[in-house]
């Protein structure tokens, strides 16, 4: 592992545990990716954000191939489908947060109820349609909500963020779970 691969996998660490210290996770629930070489590093799945060390990130080929023992997140599908159908995306950031989940539930978009809405890139927030978590159907949906946006809602499951950097994908989901509660 070389120097920058070890500091980009501690960055998607802190970022997992910043989630939850930030209250827009809890426990193992969401899950954080970033582009890195001839694929992407994920997060696990399982294992307590406390616990994490850079050898638990996962690192994927595009054709869904990993090295290890340790288990990519289930939600690898849709991380991977975003990242190659977004090549000026980086990071991905899915999260459970309370509210956003809410409105989720009741699957409905986030309007354009106040001006930070635009850092989304559109004029409201779509929600994806459920399909099953981990799924290639999920993942199908997610990208196609994503068209021209920056976040999208997953009906009956939460919140993806993605943006240039693992920090600005974070502070979007923040962002997003903000103009929910509005």
């Amino acid at each position: 592992m070389t120097d920058e691969e070890h500091a980009l996998r501690t960055e998607l660490i802190e970022a997992c545990r910043s989630m939850n210290s930030l209250g827009i996770n809890k426990g193992t629930a969401g899950n954080i990716s970033v582009r890195h070489g001839d694929g992407f590093l994920i997060s696990p799945t399982g294992i307590p954000y406390k616990d994490l060390v850079a050898e638990h990130v996962v690192a994927m080929n595009w054709d869904a191939s990993f090295a290890g023992d340790v288990l990519p997140s289930s939600e690898w599908r849709f991380h991977r489908d975003i990242l190659r159908a977004r090549p000026d995306l980086k990071a991905v950031v899915h999260t459970h947060s309370t509210h956003a989940t809410t409105v989720s539930i009741l699957g409905k978009d986030i309007p354009a109820i106040h001006y930070s809405i635009a850092a989304t890139g559109g004029a409201a927030i779509p929600c994806a349609p459920y399909e099953i978590f981990g799924s290639q159907a999920l993942a199908d949906v997610v990208v196609k909500a994503l068209e021209g946006r920056r976040a999208c809602l997953m009906a009956h499951h939460g919140v993806i963020a993605a943006h240039g950097s693992i920090a600005r994908a974070l502070a979007l989901a923040v962002t997003v779970e903000q103009l929910a509660q509005q």
